[in-house]
């Protein structure tokens, strides 16, 4: 099918409203339906919008690359977690650190369910979970999907954080394998 507002015939199409659009198109169509009428009507020869399509920049390109730069110097991108705050682009401890290194030391040397230990510290389970896994802690920052060194203090030390993600992955082992297992015991029944 052919795109409604600019008549380009390609693989990759949206559908939007029940009309199909190009990439480019779809890109910067309105989502209130009788914007999108009006946006559809305003025809634009496709033959314009290849320089969009060759070169595969679309809208937030950029600002992905300035936000990759700006995470291989070691600054934040986001809110900050737990136990820090923002200055002047640079992730400071805060009062809430001490919280963060009393939730590792706990779940480390108790033997509380993920839940209990959640509701001890006013948080969510995947709050918890996010507390627990968070490279932050270490003195990284992660960004789309890579690693690197922040400039940053570590809250919580090498040690202490990989044997937390080694008690994890035995927490929620368990689960996983009674799902395995039931599955096989339903399947051969």
């Amino acid at each position: 099918m052919s795109c409604k507002k600019c008549g380009y015939s390609g693989k990759k199409e949206a559908k939007l409203f029940g009309s199909s659009l190009c990439k480019i198109c779809a890109t910067f169509a309105p989502s209130n339906p009788i914007d999108f009428q009006n946006y559809t009507n305003e025809k634009v020869d496709w033959k314009i919008l290849d320089t969009f399509r060759n070169y595969g920049q679309t809208r937030g390109h950029k600002q992905k690359i300035g936000m990759d730069s700006q995470a291989k110097k070691g600054k934040p991108q986001g809110r900050p977690p737990l136990g820090y705050d923002i200055n002047q682009g640079n992730l400071i401890p805060n009062q809430d650190s001490i919280r963060v290194r009393s939730i590792y030391k706990t779940f480390l040397s108790k033997n509380y369910s993920l839940n209990s230990l959640s509701k001890n510290f006013s948080l969510s389970v995947n709050g918890l979970k996010k507390v627990l896994t968070n490279r932050t802690y270490l003195g990284e920052i992660k960004f789309d999907g890579k690693i690197f060194r922040g400039n940053h203090q570590a809250i919580i030390n090498p040690e202490i954080f990989y044997a937390a993600q080694r008690k994890l992955k035995d927490y929620l082992s368990p689960r996983k394998k009674n799902l395995h297992i039931n599955k096989i015991e339903h399947n051969n029944n």
